[in-house]
C-alpha cells in the first residue's frame, strides 16, 4: 500500500534528514500486522494478537538513557546516574548517522499525541524502522481523528531505529544502544534496541520535565480509575507491583494504567491511549480483563508460542518481562475521555522482597512523603537488562528512571495536593508474606484486591489499627474478606526473631537511602 498522497504532501522526511525513504504513513493495524508477518518479524497467535521478539533487549537499559545538556536543561535537570548528560554536538552527529541509516529504507510514520486533556496535549510524530514498533505507537499513544490529522503539527519527534548500532568510542554512548532526549530540538532518538518500552518511556520522561516546569502540573508514574461516585483512585508503583492489574477493575472505570498528571484544577488525565501489561503467569481466572484484551490489534512481546499459535504465559525462556500492548478500548469498562477528578485515595504499591511490610497500612502525611520519595520495591526479573531475579531497590517517586527533576520537586507537589484534597494514602505490599523471597510466598491477588476495595469503600475507616513497631505504620486489625492473621506480617513468619532482624535490616536500608535527600 502506498502512502496517502494528500497527507504526505504536507511534510517530507527530508525535513528530518531522512532522504529517499519510502514512507508508510498512518498504516492501519491490519496493514502493520501484515507487514510484520510478511517480513518474518512476527506471528499471529490463537487469539488474533501479533507476537514479536524484541531481540537483544527485552527490557529498558537505564544506563543507556541520556538527556542532552543545553540551555533548557543545564540548571533544571537532576544530573547523575539516572539523568546522564549528553553533549549537544555528539547528539547532532549521532542523529545525522541514524537518519543516514534510515535514508533509502522503508520507514513507518505515525502521527499521534499524548495527554487526554486537550489543554495539555502534546503532538508526536513517530518514525519507526519496523512495522511492529509503529503498531506499538498506535496502541500506546492517543489516536487523532481524520479531521485532527488534517492540520497536524508535531510538537515532538521520535526517531526509532533498532537496527542501528552506535560506536561508543565515537558517538559518546556507553555501548551500541541508546535512548536520548533533546529538549531544545524536541527529539527522542532511540537506536540499537527493539524494546518498545523505550518509545513510551521517552515521551513520559519528556512530559515529566515539561509539565512541572512549564505548566505547574504534577506528572505521575501511576495508574488511575474512577468509582461510581465519580471519585478517582491513584496507584503508584514500579513495573511488576500491580498498577495495571489492580487498576483494571470491573467495578471501576479505568482511566489509565501507567502515566498520568494531576492538574491545579484537581483533575487527573492519562498520558496514553493504551496499556502495556506484564503477562508472565497471566491467566484468564486471575486477570480476566487483561487476558480478554489480548486479541486482534494487541502486540505481544517475547512470549513463547507453539506451532498452533497458543501462548504459554508461564514460559520465561526469553525473559520474565513478557509484555502486551493494546489500545485502551480493549478494556470494556473505561472512562472516555481518559480523565478523572476528585482524588480521594492514593495507593503506593510495593513488591517487598523482604516479606516484612504489612499488606496494607494507612500513612500519615509525613509517612506519605517519606515513602513517595523512597519509592521502595523489588526490581522484578527481566524489567531491566541484567536483572535476573527480584532484589530490593529504591526508586524515588516510584519512577526515578523517568524523572528529570530532583525528586523533592515532585514530592513537594504531591504533598501540596494531598493537603489540599485530604486524600487518604495507603501503602500496599503486593510482594512476599510468610518469609522473604525464596522462603515465603507472593501475596494472593484476591486478598490485595479485597484490601484495596475495603479502603475505597470506606470499610477501613472505623476499624482498629495497631502500630507496626519497626516502621511505625498504622495496620488495620481486620479487613473484610481477608484473614486477620496475614494483616500483621510478623504473624505470618514461623521464626519471629528472624522477622524482626529482617525488618530492621530493611529499615536500615530505608534510612541509608533517604540520606541523599536530606
Amino acid at each position: 500500500m502506498e502512502s496517502r498522497d494528500p497527507i504526505t504532501k504536507r511534510f517530507s522526511l527530508e525535513n528530518y534528514g531522512i532522504e529517499n525513504a519510502t514512507m508508510r504513513y498512518q498504516l492501519s493495524t491490519d496493514e502493520l500486522q501484515e507487514e510484520t508477518v510478511l517480513k518474518g518479524q512476527g506471528r499471529i497467535t490463537e487469539s488474533g494478537a501479533l507476537a514479536v521478539n524484541t531481540g537483544e533487549f527485552t527490557g529498558r537499559s537505564p544506563m543507556d538513557r541520556f538527556i542532552v545538556k543545553d540551555d533548557i536543561t543545564a540548571d533544571k535537570v537532576w544530573w547523575g546516574d539516572i539523568n546522564i548528560p549528553f553533549d549537544k554536538d555528539k547528539f547532532d552527529a549521532l542523529y545525522a548517522k541514524v537518519t543516514a541509516y534510515l535514508s533509502g529504507k522503508e520507514v513507518f510514520v505515525r502521527d499521534s499525541y499524548a495527554c487526554a486533556d486537550d489543554a495539555y496535549r502534546l503532538n508526536i510524530r513517530v518514525v519507526n524502522e519496523y512495522p511492529w514498533s509503529n503498531m506499538f505507537a498506535y496502541n500506546m499513544f492517543l489516536r487523532p481523528t481524520e479531521e485532527e490529522l488534517e492540520g497536524f503539527a508535531p510538537d515532538w519527534l521520535i526517531v526509532n531505529a533498532p537496527g542501528f548500532m552506535a560506536d561508543a568510542s565515537v558517538d559518546g554512548t556507553r555501548q551500541h544502544n541508546f535512548a536520548i532526549l533533546n529538549f531544545e530540538k524536541k527529539i527522542a532518538l532511540i537506536g540499537g534496541t527493539g524494546y518498545t518500552g523505550e518509545i513510551k518511556k521517552g515521551i513520559f520522561s519528556a512530559l515529566n520535565f515539561i509539565l512541572p516546569v512549564e505548566r505547574n502540573c504534577l506528572p505521575m508514574h501511576c495508574s488511575a480509575n474512577e468509582g461510581k461516585d465519580g471519585t478517582t483512585a491513584l496507584f503508584f508503583g514500579l513495573s511488576g507491583t500491580g498498577k495495571t492489574t489492580l487498576s483494571t477493575d470491573p467495578k471501576r472505570k479505568l482511566i489509565g494504567d501507567d502515566e498520568h498528571a494531576w492538574t491545579e484544577e484537581n483533575t487527573v488525565f492519562n498520558f496514553e491511549g493504551g496499556c502495556y501489561a506484564k503477562v508472565i503467569d497471566l491467566s484468564q481466572e486471575k486477570e480476566p480483563e487483561i487476558y480478554g484484551a489480548i486479541k486482534k490489534d494487541a502486540l505481544l512481546e517475547n512470549v513463547i508460542i507453539d506451532s498452533e499459535g497458543v501462548v504459554d504465559y508461564t514460559n520465561s525462556t526469553i525473559t520474565q518481562n513478557t509484555r502486551v500492548s493494546y489500545p485502551i478500548h480493549h478494556i470494556e469498562n473505561i472512562k472516555t475521555p481518559s480523565k478523572g477528578k476528585t482524588v480521594e485515595n492514593i495507593f503506593f504499591l510495593t513488591a517487598d522482597a523482604f516479606g516484612v511490610l504489612p499488606p496494607i497500612s494507612k500513612l500519615t502525611k509525613e509517612q506519605a512523603s517519606f515513602h513517595f520519595i523512597s519509592g521502595y520495591t523489588a526490581k522484578v526479573a527481566g524489567t531491566e537488562a541484567g536483572i535476573n531475579e527480584p532484589k530490593p531497590s529504591f526508586s524515588a517517586c516510584f519512577g526515578a528512571p523517568f524523572m528529570p527533576l530532583h525528586p523533592k520537586e515532585y514530592g513537594d507537589m504531591l504533598m501540596d495536593k494531598i493537603e489540599k484534597t485530604g486524600a487518604n494514602v495507603w501503602l500496599v505490599n503486593t510482594g512476599w508474606t510468610g518469609g522473604a523471597y525464596g522462603t515465603g510466598s507472593r501475596m494472593k491477588l484476591r486478598y490485595t484486591r479485597a484490601m484495596i476495595n475495603a479502603a475505597l469503600n470506606g470499610e477501613l475507616t472505623d476499624v482498629s489499627y495497631i502500630e507496626d513497631k519497626h516502621f511505625g505504620l498504622s495496620v488495620p486489625e481486620t479487613c473484610p474478606e481477608v484473614p486477620s492473621e496475614i494483616l500483621n506480617p510478623r504473624n505470618t513468619w514461623e521464626d519471629k526473631e528472624a522477622y524482626d532482624a529482617k525488618a530492621e535490616e530493611l529499615l536500615a536500608s530505608f534510612e541509608k537511602n533517604f540520606e541523599q535527600f536530606k
